[in-house]
């Protein structure tokens, strides 16, 4: 439909998506990271609200991002739950909705994906129209339309530049390296790395954030700024432990937002695409099951607001074909303040690719210290818990297992809690239609795999 032309300024928000690739939580300096610098991030965040609990749908580029743009759980996406996969255009975006009410909708660089969009019936990427950059987009813009725009960096997803970290002037011995990983220079070079991509993200936002004050309009423009899922390092990525699923989120719009508040309820990412549509008065398709992040947005507190956001569901199918017959490693799980439990659907299988690859570990040089190293008594216990075969649950205990290493499923002690979070697990599960949960699975190990390799599925 065409869009209608206003007499003056909209008085619904713009709305600046901007979404790095493969990003953990604590990667900011507003999270107190004491390495990587991230002033633009900090500026939202200190401007507006932070929320230290939000979790994307599943820690894989293409359900993560799909997620976000339909409002629905990942696995309601049928093939769109796979990595390289589509996006079947029966299910709608919010992006679609916003410009049928009168948006100016485009992006740049990276949208959904990757995968093949038109396998889906989609003719085009479903963040919307894309341009070179954000001044292309902010000049084709309508007068007085408001706007929804996507900027999806492919910063800091691999492959990097080694030593570029180091050579910036980031210091090595500062770097707090996770409790899962080897604490060697060799990880934390690495580290750097991937933190002199988020610095030059950040940089980035900061552009587009300049763009619109120079324009007068970043104060009626509702920013968001996030990752869609974790670092890409072994037992991060790929995985539903909190360095694949918990991402930094901000978001600001000063006409409307208490700033300076620090927001711990939980956020999943399917949330955002019904919170959009709320604020630019649109209606949310019946199909999503997000819930609207307006009520938190409203508030002038900080810390647990809505009681009732007091977990988040995520899950993982198929990430690459790097297993024998191009199954996935399928998994559910269920994030309280106090516990993560994990249900690992295949257990016999490899979780992070079959060996001796591990292919669903992204190539780096931390991962080739723990591959050349496996059988060396200080790096056997990282390698195990990247790449071993897992039990079919796993229980983390927050209140003093926080690195999310020492499984306490089967546990007496815990039994009590390991069966409440099996119900509540389950019944989310069968109330969203997982085919899984419903014994029905569905198709995602036989769906098509576009990326490289991806005939021998076809």
């Amino acid at each position: 439909m065409a869009a209608p032309v206003f007499a003056q300024r909209d008085k619904r928000p713009n709305i600046l998506f901007a979404i790095s690739d493969d990003q953990s939580f604590p990667h900011t300096g507003a999270a107190g990271d004491p390495v990587v610098r991230t002033p633009h991030f900090d500026r939202i965040a200190a401007e507006g609200v932070r929320f230290p609990f939000a979790y994307c749908s599943s820690p894989s580029c293409t359900p993560s991002r799909g997620a976000i743009l339909t409002g629905q759980e990942c696995y309601r996406l049928r093939e769109g739950m796979n990595l390289w996969s589509s996006l079947p255009s029966d299910i709608p975006v919010y992006t679609d909705l916003l410009e049928q009410a009168g948006y100016h909708v485009g992006h740049s660089r990276k949208g959904w994906g990757p995968g093949d969009f038109s396998a889906g019936g989609r003719k085009r990427n479903p963040a919307g129209e894309q341009y070179k950059t954000f001044e292309s987009f902010f000049e084709a813009r309508p007068k007085n339309q408001p706007f929804c725009f996507w900027f999806g960096s492919q910063d800091p997803h691999r492959p990097y530049e080694k030593g570029t970290g180091l050579a910036s002037g980031l210091r090595i011995e500062d770097v707090v390296v996770p409790q899962f990983l080897p604490d060697e220079r060799e990880v934390r070079s690495d580290i750097l790395d991937y933190f002199y991509e988020i610095e030059r993200f950040d940089r980035d936002i900061g552009l587009i954030l300049s763009v619109l004050e120079r324009a007068g309009e970043l104060d009626n423009t509702l920013v968001v700024v996030t990752s869609d899922n974790g670092m890409p390092f072994p037992r991060a990525k790929t995985n539903l432990y909190d360095h694949g699923v918990r991402l930094p989120l901000a978001m600001r719009w000063p006409e409307r937002i208490r700033g300076g508040r620090v927001v711990e309820d939980f956020v999943s990412f399917v949330d955002f695409a019904p919170t959009f549509l709320e604020l630019a008065g649109v209606d949310r398709p019946r199909e999503m099951t997000g819930r609207s992040l307006v009520p938190q947005l409203d508030s002038h507190d900080s810390g647990r607001i809505d009681s009732a956001r007091d977990h988040v569901i995520v899950a993982r199918e198929r990430h690459t074909i790097r297993r024998a017959g191009g199954v996935g490693y399928p998994m559910r799980a269920i994030r309280t303040h106090d516990a993560l439990y994990i249900r690992n659907i295949e257990p016999d299988r490899w979780p992070a690719g079959d060996p001796p690859t591990f292919g669903d570990i992204d190539g780096s040089p931390t991962k080739d210290l723990l591959l050349e190293n496996r059988e060396t008594p200080g790096i056997r216990r990282y390698f195990e818990l990247a790449c071993a075969k897992r039990p079919t649950e796993e229980l983390y205990d927050m209140a003093y297992a926080t690195d999310q290493t020492a499984n306490v499923a089967g546990q007496p002690a815990y039994s009590d809690l390991q069966n409440r979070l099996q119900q509540r697990l389950d019944a989310h599960l069968r109330e969203t239609l997982d085919p899984r949960a419903l014994g029905q699975p569905g198709t995602w190990e036989s769906a098509p795999y576009y990326g490289r390799g991806g005939s021998r599925l076809l």
